[in-house]
């Protein structure tokens, strides 16, 4: 009695730490669908599954809605049975994944908490093996449950749980991500975020000194302050290198650079005063109709009210210094594209500063002039 008193307790955390990260989980990729199809996108090519591009957004808003559903159905116990099936199956195909990418296939991020936590492969790869024998507990404890034996609330919560999640991560691609986690949030002075960034760098790299004791043969590592080092009749010099603590997963605001063929523009841009709008455009050749439209008239009420416009893309410009947009020729800048993507979660939008400060980021698919 005692020993399954136990066990149901056992089964009950379980089900409640998988219910949290689950949630947690699928609430900061769902609010990302763009930053989970890259992630996405990634995978399939390191994999060689370059043909499944094409699906790659429903899939990553399908994906990160489900995590986010189960997690809701394993808190308020929901169809635990079913539930537990699937997490079983995902905690098994995420912790060989991870195995993979942190062996023989490496990525630098797995990208499964999103941008709100990065964990390195081999990080992941522990976190899912504590959860695989979690969700094999609550499986096994309640597998003599029926499979789809739902009752009227557990029916309109399992709708629910859907809606929510499925409309979130659906809003977030026509819009922009409601919870931003990258570093181009709005309030930000990117200059002044460059340079903080940049001491922060400095301050981080640390000099290391290689030293070969003479009698063992043995090397080890000195930073400046050590003094043992300093005996010549001890040490011998082999190398001396810098190491930075410094997080290379994490997206860095000190990449924004903008330039063309007259050369790099990105201290003009960032300390142009009064109002600047960054048109982001993935491809010149390709824009959406309704997009340009929109550009046309936000530019022409730009020039009208003084403001400045410019365009940014990753397609190369060559010798083309700008583009017709309404009847104003805005100035086109390029930028790289994996940069557009942190600043921009969308394939065309904009991003409004105001003495170099973002004050307004917007996807082009809802982009409403006021």
């Amino acid at each position: 009695m005692r020993t399954k008193r136990a066990f149901k307790n056992l089964t009950h955390v379980c089900r409640i730490l998988l219910a949290i990260t689950f949630i947690f989980s699928g609430v900061v990729k769902t609010v990302d669908p763009w930053g989970t199809a890259l992630k996405v996108s990634e995978y399939l090519t390191i994999y060689g599954w370059d043909s499944l591009q094409p699906y790659v957004m429903p899939f990553s808003i399908w994906l990160c809605g489900a995590e986010l559903m189960m997690g809701l159905m394993l808190l308020f116990k929901v169809r635990i049975r079913l539930i537990s099936i699937f997490a079983v199956c995902s905690m098994l195909i995420f912790t060989t994944i991870t195995f993979l990418s942190a062996t023989v296939l490496p990525v630098e991020d797995c990208g499964c908490f999103g941008e709100a936590m990065k964990l390195t492969p081999w990080e992941t790869f522990i976190k899912n093996l504590c959860l695989l024998p979690m969700a094999v507990i609550v499986w096994w404890r309640y597998r003599p449950d029926r499979i789809l034996s739902f009752s009227k609330l557990e029916l309109a919560l399992t709708v629910l749980f859907f809606s929510v999640a499925m409309g979130l991560g659906t809003y977030c691609y026509y819009h922009l991500p409601v919870l931003d986690f990258l570093p181009y949030k709005e309030g930000v002075n990117i200059r002044e975020a460059m340079l903080e960034e940049q001491a922060m760098q400095d301050e981080e790299v640390e000099t290391v000194l290689v030293y070969r004791n003479l009698k063992s043969g043995k090397l080890k590592e000195f930073s400046l302050e050590d003094t043992e080092w300093q005996d010549e009749t001890k040490w011998e010099w082999v190398e001396t290198r810098t190491a930075s603590e410094h997080n290379v997963v994490k997206a860095l605001i000190s990449e924004f650079t903008v330039y063309n063929a007259k050369g790099d523009a990105t201290e003009y841009l960032l300390t142009l005063p009064g109002r600047l709008y960054l048109f982001c455009i993935t491809d010149l050749n390709a824009i959406p109709e309704r997009c340009r439209l929109k550009l046309g008239d936000l530019a022409d009420r730009a020039a009208m009210l003084g403001q400045s416009t410019v365009v940014l893309t990753p397609d190369p410009l060559y010798e083309q210094s700008s583009v017709r947009m309404g009847s104003v020729l805005v100035p086109c800048f390029n930028i790289d594209a994996s940069t557009m993507k942190t600043m921009l979660r969308a394939r065309n939008g904009v991003v409004v500063l105001d003495n170099g400060t973002i004050t307004g980021k917007y996807n082009c698919l809802t982009l409403r002039l006021q």
